[in-house]
């Protein structure tokens, strides 16, 4: 694990870690243990589900805009990839409706755990949206490329052009570990990861 300290970072309570990494770095599992050390944790993607899925906020506005994407259980999230992915435009008019929500969602995560010493908000793109600016720190999960290939091309429905279209959007692991305040690398026994996750929370819990 490497920290390096941002100048300047607000000391505010709660102090907000973001944590971030490309796709199959092992953001979820970072996560999980964070919240196993009692952080709360605001998970995006899963807040993105719960707004796209049965009986959902955001359903009746995608189907809108996209048509035939919904039923019964909410977003067909494939369907809906195979239009966004890759079309630029397609995929701004998606995050306008989405963003906004997530963003209402986020606040409100904060405002109910602002006792709190330390949170950690997951977001999946946290450079490439700029939420970086509106947190205390940067944590990026990041193991070597082949095991992100690995864990990826197990996932069902994926194939080698997704995950090409995917890596387009997202800023290079090596980029998001240069720009990293603290990098927790997971391509090591999770007992490991999980040191590496519990000194991070302890440095927040003695500031």
């Amino acid at each position: 694990m490497t920290h390096r300290p941002r100048p300047g970072s607000r000391l505010r309570r709660p102090f907000v870690i973001g944590l971030t990494g490309s796709i199959g770095m092992g953001k979820s599992t970072a996560a999980a243990m964070f919240e196993r050390e009692g952080v709360p944790v605001f998970d995006a993607d899963a807040e993105v589900h719960r707004l796209q899925g049965p009986g959902g906020a955001l359903v009746a506005a995608i189907e809108a805009r996209f048509p035939g994407t919904t039923g019964p259980q909410g977003v067909d999230r494939q369907k809906l990839g195979r239009l966004v992915l890759g079309n630029t435009h397609e995929l701004a008019a998606l995050e306008a409706i989405v963003h906004p929500a997530v963003g209402k969602a986020q606040k409100r995560f904060l405002a109910a755990n602002r006792a709190r010493d330390v949170v950690v908000l997951d977001i999946p793109l946290l450079f490439e949206k700029g939420g970086w600016r509106r947190v205390g720190a940067i944590a990026v999960v990041s193991a070597p490329a082949w095991m992100q290939r690995k864990r990826v091309m197990r996932r069902p429905g994926m194939t080698a052009a997704k995950l090409k279209a995917i890596r387009r959007l997202q800023v290079p692991d090596r980029v998001k570990r240069a720009r990293a305040d603290f990098i927790i690398e997971t391509g090591r026994p999770k007992s490991e990861t999980h040191r590496q996750i519990r000194f991070i929370a302890s440095c927040f819990r003695a500031r």
